[in-house]
């Protein structure tokens, strides 16, 4: 079946923005008026958490990448709200899987500052 996605989602652009659903989109526009409202402030879209362990990148390696590849969590979004960073992640009950709260675990381990709210 073609066009058949594993969690149901639908993709959808904003701005040019691909985003994974259209909940994650909807997201993003709240994010945005909240932005224009002065509420929050520097919106990051998919901001990138890279995975070391005693300074040196944790690899994964597989098939296409025989020398590995950096693991790391991409989040949905992080913006300030004050003085605090916050970084969300759009998640309905099928993606709260236990690959992502080992990753939600290894962030907030390894970046103290950072604690994930799930919208």
């Amino acid at each position: 079946m073609k066009g058949l996605r594993k969690y149901k989602n639908v993709p959808t652009v904003i701005d040019g923005i691909s985003f994974a659903s259209k909940r994650e989109a909807h997201r993003y526009c709240e994010l945005k008026l909240l932005e224009r409202a002065g509420e929050i402030s520097h919106l990051e879209i998919q901001p990138a958490f890279k995975f070391e362990v005693n300074g040196r990148p944790v690899l994964i390696r597989s098939g296409g990448f025989p020398n590995g590849r950096q693991a790391k969590y991409t989040a949905d979004f992080a913006y300030f709200d004050g003085n605090h960073r916050i970084v969300e992640d759009v998640k309905s009950s099928a993606t709260r899987t236990e690959a992502y709260a080992l990753r939600k675990a290894l962030v907030e381990a390894m970046f103290p500052a950072v604690r994930i709210v799930e919208i």
